[in-house]
């Protein structure tokens, strides 16, 4: 029996929804159909480029039959609307980071894709790379002992002319935050992936360097998880000239440490043969810029991963790896953490 082809639609024509793109184009099953953008000569220079068909409208993309799947590739603030549209249009959903910028927002498509019947998948490539598989894995295995202390640095430089290029970019209402929703919010989706529910958190923000945007462009704070687990997360697109993002899960019988996509530190107490194997290929690792200074500087192998993830889901009848419900969770934090740094005080979260 011949394997289906899923075709795919985008919407939204800027840097990222090239990555979608070129994601696409990797999987065998799977085909690029076409695009829709608000400008117009934007989505024409993208269909020429990727070998697709720009659509007059949203509707008229929709209405394509041989499209299966939509990747929302709008601006943050401007995820809902087309994916409500391409939900009711019976389509699947490939959402970029972050799902939406409220929880209420989210709340509405994941109750549309649920009373639809569709899948919904939520961005977040770094879940699906071999060191961060292997982290979660031997957390799953109790490998740490009892978690101690999980953390998250994002310091990362962004320039006047990347907040001058869209003008949704550092705004409250279309970027939904800044250096944490943004950037940031990959690594709060590790964290919390890895170390379980957020039980409060408290938070301090300022903008020490962009002063034409809205939003922070520099952030911390501390979190207390469910588990009893303390935690920090510093976020900034403030310095120079900028670094690594790197996690740190730490435990009362060991400790890992991943920058990028790959370790710089894994000890445990009881060793296996898998940890010989993991430090002697740190030793071979060449670190990537990682979008440190630029962000077109990332892979899209991530994307493509997570693709086939959705497609393997729908196959399948089961859920993506990142379903709506997964992507909400960050945003949830994301938002406590803005309240705390607000209102100074502390937020409570009642993660599941």
């Amino acid at each position: 029996m011949e394997k289906k082809h899923f075709g795919f639609g985008i919407v939204g024509a800027g840097m990222i929804a090239h990555f979608h793109a070129k994601a696409i184009a990797e999987i065998a099953n799977a085909r690029l159909i076409g695009v829709y953008s608000v400008n117009r000569p934007k989505a024409d220079e993208f269909a020429d480029q990727h070998h697709c068909t720009a659509y007059e409208t949203l509707e008229h993309l929709l209405a394509v039959p041989e499209i299966d799947i939509v990747c929302i590739c709008t601006p943050s603030g401007i995820h809902l609307e087309p994916a409500l549209k391409s939900i009711e249009a019976g389509k699947h959903c490939v959402i970029e980071k972050p799902l939406e910028i409220t929880v209420e927002r989210c709340d509405r498509i994941i109750a549309a894709a649920r009373d639809a019947g569709v899948k919904v998948g939520v961005i977040f490539p770094s879940r699906f790379y071999e060191a961060s598989r292997q982290l979660k894995a031997s957390l799953d295995e109790s490998r740490f002992g009892n978690l101690v202390l999980g953390s998250a640095y994002v310091k990362w430089h962004r320039s006047e002319a990347y907040y001058a290029s869209g003008r949704w970019r550092g705004t409250w209402e279309y970027d939904g935050g800044g250096a944490l929703m943004n950037q940031g919010i990959h690594s709060v989706d590790l964290l919390q992936w890895y170390m379980g529910p957020v039980a409060s958190v408290q938070a301090v923000a300022a903008n020490r360097q962009h002063k034409n945007i809205e939003v922070e462009d520099t952030i911390v704070a501390t979190l207390h998880f469910k588990n009893g687990a303390l935690g920090t997360l510093e976020c900034s697109t403030a310095v120079y000239p900028g670094t690594l993002k790197r996690i740190e899960i730490m435990g009362s019988e060991g400790t890992a440490i991943l920058e990028e996509d790959h370790f710089i530190a894994w000890q445990f107490q009881q060793e296996s043969d898998l940890d010989v194997q993991i430090r002697n290929a740190m030793k071979d690792v060449t670190a990537a810029a990682g979008g440190a200074s630029n962000p077109a500087d990332i892979s899209f192998v991530g994307h493509q991963r997570q693709l086939e993830d959705l497609i393997h889901s729908i196959e399948t009848g089961g859920e993506p790896l990142i379903d709506g419900e997964e992507g909400r969770k960050s945003v949830e934090i994301v938002r406590a953490i803005y309240e705390s740094a607000r209102s100074g005080n502390r937020v409570d979260l009642h993660m599941k």
